[in-house]
C-alpha cells in the first residue's frame, strides 16, 4: 500500500502559514523582571476597583464558600487560553514554563514577549502604548494599568490580538509532530517496498481503518482518494490535540469553540465547492416532488447544509469541554472532602474518568471524521434514475 503524501503537504502549508508569526517573536524569554513601584500600585488599584464589585459579597461568604469559589475560578482559569506556557507552579506564585510572543495590531504592529505581563500581574509597554491582561484578554490601558468597568466587564479598548497563545503553540506542535510522523511513514514505504517500519506500524492500521471503513463506504471507490488527505489530517489532528489535553500541561485546544468552528467550516467549504450538480439539484429542486413542495423544501434543505457545520462545531466542543469540567470538578472534590475516605474515592473516580477520557479523545476524532466523510459522500453521490419513477 502506498500512502499519499497530500496530508503532509497540507500540514506543511498550515505550518508555514504560522511561521511568519513565530519569526516576529521577541527573543526576550529570560527571567521575569521585577514589578516597578507604579505597576505594583496599578495592581493594587485594580484589585481595589474589582473589590468594589465583589468585596461586599465576599464578606457575606463563609470560609468554606470562599474555598468553593476559589476552586470554581481555578477550573475556569484552567480551561482558558493564555499568553504564556506554564508547565507547573509551586510555592507562592513561582511558575515554571516559557513565554510566548505577543503580536498586537493597534495603530501599527506591536511585538513583544509575554514575560512583560509577568503572568498577568503587570502592565506591558510597547512603543509608548500600555497593555494589561484581564481574564485572558489584552486591553489597552495607561501606565498605571487603569481598567474601567461596566458592571463586571472591562470597557477599555481591545487591540487586535494575533499572538502565539498556548493553544496556537500546541497547534503548531501537533502540526510539526504529524509532519514528522507521517513523512517518516511515507519514507519507510519507499525503503521497504510498501512495508511500514518503526512507529509507522502503529499508525498504519489506523490509516487503513479510515480508508476502508470510513472513506470508501461513505464516499465511494470512485471519489474517496481526493478526500483522504483531509480525512486523515482531521482525524489525527483532533486525536493528538485531545490526547495532549489529558496531560497535566493544561492544554485545552478542542474545547475552544473557535478551533472546532474552523475545522467544521473547512469541511463545509470542501463539501460546497466539490459537490456535483445532483447534490444541488436535491437541495433546490428535489426530483419527484410536487412543485409547491419544492418551493417550500428548498430553503429548509439549504438551511440544513448550514446546520451540518454547526453540529460538527458544537458536538466536538461540548464533549471535550464537559469532560474537562467534570474531571477538574472531581479532582477539586478531594480538597472539599479533606479526609482519607472522601479524597480516596474522588481520586479513584478521577482516575476512572481519565481512562474514559482517553477513549473519548479517539471517539470524538472518529465521529468528526465519520460525519465529514458522510457529508463528502452526499456531495459526490451519483444521480439515480429511480428518483423519477
Amino acid at each position: 500500500m502506498v500512502i499519499s503524501r497530500k496530508p503532509s503537504h497540507f500540514i506543511v502549508a498550515a505550518l508555514l502559514a504560522f511561521m511568519p508569526l513565530l519569526s516576529f517573536a521577541n527573543d526576550n524569554h529570560g527571567a521575569h523582571t521585577q514589578m516597578t513601584a507604579s505597576q505594583e500600585a496599578t495592581t493594587a488599584v485594580e484589585k481595589g476597583h474589582e473589590g468594589d464589585h465583589s468585596n461586599e459579597g465576599d464578606q457575606a461568604l463563609t470560609e468554606e464558600e470562599k474555598k468553593v469559589k476559589e476552586r470554581e475560578e481555578f477550573i475556569q482559569h484552567h480551561l482558558l487560553d493564555s499568553h504564556d506556557f506554564t508547565l507547573f507552579s509551586y510555592g507562592n506564585g513561582h511558575h515554571v514554563g516559557f513565554s510566548l510572543p505577543v503580536i498586537l495590531w493597534d495603530n501599527g504592529l506591536h511585538i513583544f514577549s509575554s514575560s512583560k505581563f509577568e503572568h498577568e500581574t503587570a502592565v506591558a509597554e510597547s512603543n509608548g502604548n500600555f497593555y494589561k491582561i484581564v481574564h485572558g484578554q489584552i486591553f489597552k490601558t495607561d501606565a498605571k494599568g487603569t481598567i474601567e468597568y461596566e458592571g463586571h466587564h472591562p470597557t477599555n479598548k481591545k487591540p487586535l490580538d494575533l499572538s502565539i497563545t498556548k493553544n496556537v503553540f500546541m497547534i503548531l506542535v501537533v502540526a510539526f509532530l504529524m509532519f514528522v510522523l507521517f513523512r517518516s511513514l511515507a519514507n519507510s514505504y519507499k525503503k521497504n517496498n510498501g512495508i511500514a517500519s518503526g512507529v509507522g506500524r502503529f499508525f498504519e492500521p489506523i490509516i487503513l481503518f479510515i480508508r476502508d471503513d470510513i472513506a470508501i463506504p461513505n464516499i465511494g471507490e470512485k471519489h474517496y482518494k481526493k478526500y483522504m488527505s483531509h480525512l486523515l489530517t482531521v482525524f489525527f489532528f483532533i486525536w493528538f490535540l485531545n490526547m495532549f489535553g489529558l496531560t497535566p500541561l493544561g492544554v485545552n485546544v478542542t474545547n475552544n469553540i473557535a478551533i472546532t468552528a474552523a475545522l467544521a467550516i473547512l469541511t463545509y467549504l470542501i463539501t460546497t465547492f466539490t459537490a456535483n450538480k445532483n447534490y444541488w439539484g436535491h437541495i433546490f429542486w428535489m426530483p419527484g416532488v410536487p412543485v409547491p413542495m419544492k418551493i417550500i423544501l428548498a430553503p429548509i434543505e439549504l438551511l440544513g447544509t448550514l446546520i451540518k457545520p454547526f453540529s460538527l462545531t458544537v458536538r466536538l466542543y461540548a464533549n471535550m469541554l464537559a469532560g474537562h469540567v467534570v474531571l477538574m470538578s472531581i479532582i477539586a472534590m478531594m480538597y472539599t472532602f479533606n479526609n482519607m475516605i472522601g479524597s480516596s474515592l474522588s481520586f479513584v473516580l478521577a482516575f476512572a474518568l481519565s481512562i474514559l477520557e482517553v477513549l473519548v479523545a479517539g471517539l470524538q476524532a472518529y465521529i468528526f471524521t465519520m460525519l465529514t466523510a458522510l457529508y463528502f459522500g452526499a456531495a459526490k453521490e451519483e444521480h439515480h434514475h429511480d428518483d423519477h419513477h
